[in-house]
């Protein structure tokens, strides 16, 4: 399976949460024992993590997981244009690049 490609953008200062469905063979797949793993960077190659993102499945059966930072992270990023992407660890070990992109923080302007 192939990464997909997902931009999007958080508004800093706010709480940030993303209930995504992931599908095999147009099927919701089973995610009962995998974990997830993300993190936001500014560029590919830099050593410097700017966010790790909650992961959780959130409903195994029906493929959920939820990716999320709290306010007090999302206050802390400086409003810029960073790289992710999020990968799945199946009971086995097995590590899945599942999606991957750009993501936009805009401004906070209410402290």
């Amino acid at each position: 399976m192939s990464a997909g490609t997902y931009n999007f953008t958080i508004e800093q200062g706010t709480t940030f949460s993303r209930v995504l469905t992931l599908q095999e063979n147009g099927s919701a797949m089973n995610l009962t024992g995998y974990s997830i793993a993300s993190q936001m960077r500014s560029t590919h190659d830099s050593s410097s993590i700017v966010a790790t993102f909650t992961g959780t499945v959130s409903n195994a059966s029906s493929g959920q997981i939820t990716l999320s930072l709290s306010n007090s992270i999302t206050s802390g990023i400086e409003e810029a244009m960073y790289v992710y992407d999020v990968e799945i660890t199946s009971g086995a070990g097995t590590v899945t690049r599942i999606l991957q992109g750009t993501i936009t923080v805009t401004p906070e302007v209410t402290r």
